[in-house]
């Protein structure tokens, strides 16, 4: 009777998916800036490729990121809160692209970034934590979306903090951003987000080459 009465009270205390989601959107309005470690790994697909790659990142609100790849292969990625530059060193070219607006990020990084909405945005459901000490948030977006099928996030049950962001993808491929070394409200400078382009590289803006 004691454990029937102790897994009534433990799911009572558990707050509903819904209400999870409210909480972490609530939650990740109240931080400005964050940097973090991240190990990036991809598995599955059609071609059932696995990769793993490594490397730290930066963000500002509202829509400042900055993400370097270290391993095994340099690259970064950078948004100013206006335009986005991709720059892999190795293919000699920026790709330029503009900042979508609050109502069409969905995206996992731009949410991390502050843009969108998680409970407008998600219907929430638990599902099964693949990192110890973790609760599993699925969020399925309301509206089609073409680039993926829905998100799992793990987090702290305690902080809420975001330990990881996996993305399933609609061939059947999962990408996982796992976070380590997580630090908030650090007052990141402006600066850390000013991307110059390279001299020499190939600049493509918006589909169309420089």
């Amino acid at each position: 009777m004691c454990a029937a009465l102790s897994a009534t009270a433990a799911a009572q205390s558990k707050p509903t998916p819904d209400a999870l989601a409210r909480s972490l959107q609530q939650r990740y309005q109240g931080i400005k800036d964050f940097s973090a470690d991240f190990v990036h790994s991809y598995r599955g697909g059609v071609l059932k490729t696995q990769s793993q790659e490594r490397g730290k990142v930066s963000v500002k609100k509202p829509s400042r990121m900055r993400w370097t790849y270290m391993a095994p292969e340099r690259k970064e990625f950078v948004s100013d809160g206006v335009k986005i530059y991709s720059y892999i060193p190795q293919d000699k070219q920026v790709i330029v692209s503009t900042v979508p607006p609050d109502n069409q990020a969905t995206t996992p990084a731009l949410f991390l970034a502050g843009k969108g909405d998680i409970a407008r945005d998600f219907s929430a459901t638990y599902t099964q934590a693949t990192i110890p000490g973790t609760v599993a948030l699925k969020l399925t977006p309301r509206r089609n979306e073409p680039d993926y099928e829905y998100l799992v996030v793990a987090l702290d049950p305690a902080s809420l903090q975001i330990r990881a962001l996996t993305t399933r993808d609609r061939e059947g491929g999962e990408s996982t951003l796992a976070f380590t070394n997580l630090k908030e409200n650090q007052g990141i400078s402006d600066k850390e987000f000013t991307f110059t382009i390279p001299k020499g590289v190939d600049v493509v803006t918006d589909g169309s080459h420089n």
